[in-house]
């Protein structure tokens, strides 16, 4: 009996543990990252080069998720969306957390500088410290344009995987941290419409809380004109093909779609629906540019 309790504790403290990496966000994150290292060169990138890079890319990320239930500890404990995380519940203690998050960061740091190149292994860090830093300990308490600026931080990780494969910085891989970039706002936007009394509850200066939900919906709705705006440009500069337009154009539309409904004909649930869509708006347009690139079809231009 004995031995199945510790066994039960076992499991239960490596479940917190790994809560603490926020283990959908970083497969999220490693998703775009690994289509930023396929689309970086024609054909198959090094088989090698590609899992250190996923791993390294995938152990920062989770650093910097486990410190930000770390720094957000206090607040996490007020809100009920999060009020049951490990550290806010005193599950794990604020020293062991930062330990595990600080061990995870070296693990992914090393491993990227020895394995893969240093311009990841740097850019990867400085990434973690945008998130964990500037935007957890500051932005997200100083401006209701917080995860405006602070998205340039978890917009990053395609451009990480394009250098981890090229060793440079490209314009192509800067479109896809723009894509990321702007689908940040009206993907957090409509969570924060979701959980609004929450974070006027921990004082938190969030766009719905400051500025009031209608004008937040109003604000949703032209970024997701942005980001479809922003979507084209992989085509229009040859970067994708036919396939990726037809699909980013009917994904676009549909977030539009969410995003008008949100703002004129809104119901309790339509801001977490509108959130979820997202979620699987990025991956499927994430995919797709994965699709076009190895099944290009080429524009057909009439003289």
């Amino acid at each position: 009996m004995t031995a199945i309790v510790r066994s039960q504790t076992g499991i239960s403290r490596a479940r917190d543990y790994l809560e603490l990496t926020k283990p959908k966000v970083v497969a999220l994150l490693v998703l775009t990252a690994w289509v930023g290292m396929m689309l970086a060169v024609p054909g198959l990138p090094d088989l090698a080069t590609l899992l250190a890079a996923t791993v390294g890319i995938g152990l920062l990320s989770a650093a910097a998720a486990a410190m930000n239930h770390v720094v957000d500890q206090r607040i996490d404990a007020q809100m009920a969306r999060t009020y049951s995380r490990p550290v806010a519940k005193g599950r794990i203690s604020t020293a062991q957390a930062t330990t595990f998050a600080f061990s995870l960061a070296l693990c992914g740091f090393v491993l990227l500088y020895l394995t893969v190149n240093a311009l990841t292994a740097w850019l990867t860090l400085a990434s973690l410290f945008g998130y964990a830093v500037v935007y957890t300990m500051f932005l997200k308490r100083a401006t209701p344009q917080n995860i405006v600026i602070g998205g340039l931080a978890g917009a990053m990780p395609p451009l990480l995987g394009w250098t981890a494969i090229t060793g440079e910085i490209h314009g192509h891989a800067l479109l896809l941290v723009m894509i990321i970039f702007a689908w940040t706002p009206p993907h957090f936007w409509a969570l924060a419409i979701h959980r609004r009394d929450d974070y006027a509850k921990v004082n938190m200066p969030m766009l719905p809380v400051t500025h009031g939900i209608e004008f937040t919906k109003s604000v949703i709705c032209l970024y997701t004109v942005l980001l479809f705006i922003v979507c084209l440009m992989p085509y229009l500069v040859g970067m994708s093909g036919a396939i990726y337009l037809v699909g980013s154009a009917l994904l676009n539309l549909r977030f539009m779609q969410y995003a008008w409904k949100l703002k004129f004909n809104a119901d309790a649930g339509t801001a977490m629906a509108t959130f979820k869509f997202s979620i699987v708006h990025l991956m499927l347009l994430f995919l797709l540019l994965l699709v076009d690139h190895y099944f290009k079809v080429s524009p057909i231009y009439v003289p």
